[in-house]
């Protein structure tokens, strides 16, 4: 019988424990609008800082150019030295067994702006059509194909992550037209001290100005064969990639996003 009191006297305490914690938020949610006042729920602090947009297709104001047109200084071999792809009227070109290009600074999470078009003259069907890709941080691969009406794996066409999210739609337009990518790209979080993850990184892709990867969880780096794997690193470069096809690419550039901003 003693135990039984004490254990409606504990369930007693418990329940007003409970509803004592809950009564402010209780409270809140029964306030009527009336008693709110407009700056309750106005900031002024932090002020965003100016940016002033681009015209005509050019690059924002606070952006880094990484493509301007007229030379590759911001670029090199992955294998050390000049990027030698060949630059003319307004845009470079992929030059076979040329080896990929990065650019020469690193980036952590980011806004990226890029157009790239598949070769005059196509050759191959599926892979080997028009192939290049836009390795981000120089280890996540935005596929670049010439798939507008070629088949291939849907999570290696044009848009795609590759081997890992196939896109929401083939945005294509018909060869050779210029098409276009918009990135805005979450690097992955990993411990300092053991590399471990502890935050995958994430990717939104609009083709065209059609979404075509929504807040796409990566799965890890880009892998041929197999499957895909969590590497600790930093920033990385943009690298783009020398698969034997020259595609072109032109008005490139990117703007810093800074994960603190909003914090």
């Amino acid at each position: 019988m003693l135990n039984h009191f004490y254990s409606k006297t504990l369930l007693t305490m418990a329940f007003f424990a409970t509803a004592l914690a809950a009564t402010p938020l209780m409270a809140q949610e029964m306030m009527k609008e009336g008693e709110y006042k407009p700056e309750d729920t106005e900031f002024y602090e932090p002020v965003p800082p100016k940016v002033k947009p681009g015209e005509n297709g050019q690059a924002p104001s606070d952006a880094t150019v990484l493509f301007d047109g007229k030379d590759l200084s911001k670029w090199e071999s992955v294998n050390g030295g000049k990027a030698t792809w060949e630059v003319k009227d307004g845009s470079f070109a992929v030059k076979p067994k040329g080896g990929d290009i990065r650019t020469k600074e690193d980036f952590g999470d980011f806004q990226l702006h890029i157009e790239w078009r598949s070769p005059q003259e196509i050759k191959g069907e599926g892979q080997g059509r028009g192939n290049s890709g836009i390795f981000l941080q120089g280890l996540y691969e935005l596929q670049v194909l010439d798939s507008y009406d070629s088949k291939t794996y849907t999570n290696g066409q044009a848009g795609s992550m590759y081997k890992q999210s196939p896109p929401l739609v083939n945005a294509m337009k018909p060869t050779p037209e210029w098409e276009t990518y918009d990135v805005l790209y979450t690097a992955p979080q990993f411990d300092e001290k053991n590399g471990a993850l502890l935050e995958p990184g994430y990717v939104t892709v609009m083709q065209n100005g059609i979404v075509v990867q929504n807040h796409t969880k990566l799965q890890g780096t880009t892998e041929y064969i197999g499957t895909p794997r969590w590497v600790a690193h930093g920033d990385g470069p943009i690298t783009l990639q020398d698969h034997g096809n020259p595609v072109s690419f032109r008005n490139i550039w990117i703007r810093k996003i800074d994960a603190n901003a909003k914090k």
